[in-house]
């Protein structure tokens, strides 16, 4: 019976590949687009993060210190530099990408709570900015 049940799942795993062949190829999951496809500069809203993540893995598996200059981003690579402005204010900081996010719909960045001090953006928790890639 154990023989049957192996054959019966073997089946149904050849007839799902069948039923999937395109002629597009595959992305795999998990690469980031080609550098061409990421954007040089970006506007949008921006949100923080602190105390519950410090000392927690990034994605990019450093620890989160809240008190460095970092940020995530959705699909930017990790040791990307970035130029954020606060457009409510025209205050500016530089930050390092090391982890991935923002988990909350509508916004582009997420930055580190000191990223967040030096653009003023604690008080509000999100802000509208500008983001530049730096070479």
């Amino acid at each position: 019976m154990r023989a049957l049940g192996w054959a019966l799942v073997g089946v149904i795993v050849v007839a799902l590949g069948v039923e999937g062949c395109s002629s597009a190829p595959l992305k795999p999951a998990g690469l980031l687009p080609p550098a061409s496809e990421r954007p040089s500069s970006q506007t949008g809203r921006a949100s923080w993060y602190g105390r519950p993540h410090h000392g927690q893995h990034t994605a990019s598996g450093e620890r989160f210190d809240m008190n460095a200059l970092t940020a995530a981003h959705p699909t930017l690579p990790f040791g990307t530099r970035l130029r954020v402005v606060n457009l409510d204010n025209d205050r500016a900081v530089e930050v390092r990408v090391n982890d991935r996010g923002p988990i909350v719909a509508g916004r582009i960045l997420d930055l580190s709570y000191a990223a967040a001090r030096a653009l003023g953006a604690v008080g509000s928790g999100v802000v509208p900015i500008e983001l530049t890639v730096l070479p």
